[in-house]
């Protein structure tokens, strides 16, 4: 039953290597739909979020305005740390009662923690296996650039805010390279998936990938 956090910057393939575990049978929490879920209207979480930063960051539906709270947060580490005190307490607690919830349904499940901000916020939890699906930045900002059309200032802003490279890849256990193909991060993925039922088949083999 290996609980495994899976992290990446932005653009560096996580979300495809997160879908291709899943393929295989990976129970995958995504942490971005748990921020989702715990910020919705009416929640706690919401009312303390419009209670710090004022009900402007309401919509007129009552649901967050994600973009208006970004603008306020994105260059004031205060304020985002102020963000980050409210909301992550709830989406530790939230994500728990899903690992919990998968290991109830399967005690063998392998369950993978789909995580961006693993390095700013949850790096000393006890994970089993940490993952880095890893791009160096300038391949991460172009395709910021031809993928979602960012400009070049914009993309090099958003790599800037998450952790640097070198502090994901401090924390990793694997390391699955995400800088070529998508063929060939599949394939890769492929192998750590191998090698992780391996590891439960037999006692203890370590996990790898190239």
């Amino acid at each position: 039953m290996p609980l495994i956090a899976l992290t990446g910057g932005i653009a560096s393939g996580k979300s495809t290597v997160a879908a291709r575990l899943a393929e295989h049978g990976a129970v995958v929490v995504d942490a971005d739909a748990l921020v989702r879920e715990t910020q919705r209207a009416g929640s706690p979480v919401l009312a303390a979020i419009a209670e710090e930063f004022g009900a402007h960051v309401l919509r007129s539906d009552g649901e967050l305005d994600r973009a208006g709270l970004g603008a306020i947060v994105f260059d004031d580490p205060a304020a985002l740390a102020r963000l980050n005190a409210i909301v992550h307490p709830a989406v530790r607690a939230a994500s728990a009662r899903r690992f919990a919830d998968a290991f109830a349904a399967d005690p063998a499940a392998v369950v993978v923690y789909d995580v961006p901000l693993l390095v700013e916020a949850r790096a000393e939890d006890p994970w089993d296996l940490v993952v880095v699906a890893h791009a160096p930045a300038p391949v991460r900002a172009r395709r910021l650039v031809e993928l979602r059309g960012m400009s070049e200032t914009e993309a090099a802003a958003r790599i800037a805010a998450q952790a640097s490279d070198d502090q994901r890849l401090a924390v990793a256990d694997v390391v699955i390279d995400t800088g070529g193909s998508l063929e060939d991060t599949i394939a890769r993925t492929d192998r750590l998936w191998e090698t992780i039922r391996e590891g439960l088949a037999g006692a203890g083999a370590q996990p790898a990938a190239g």
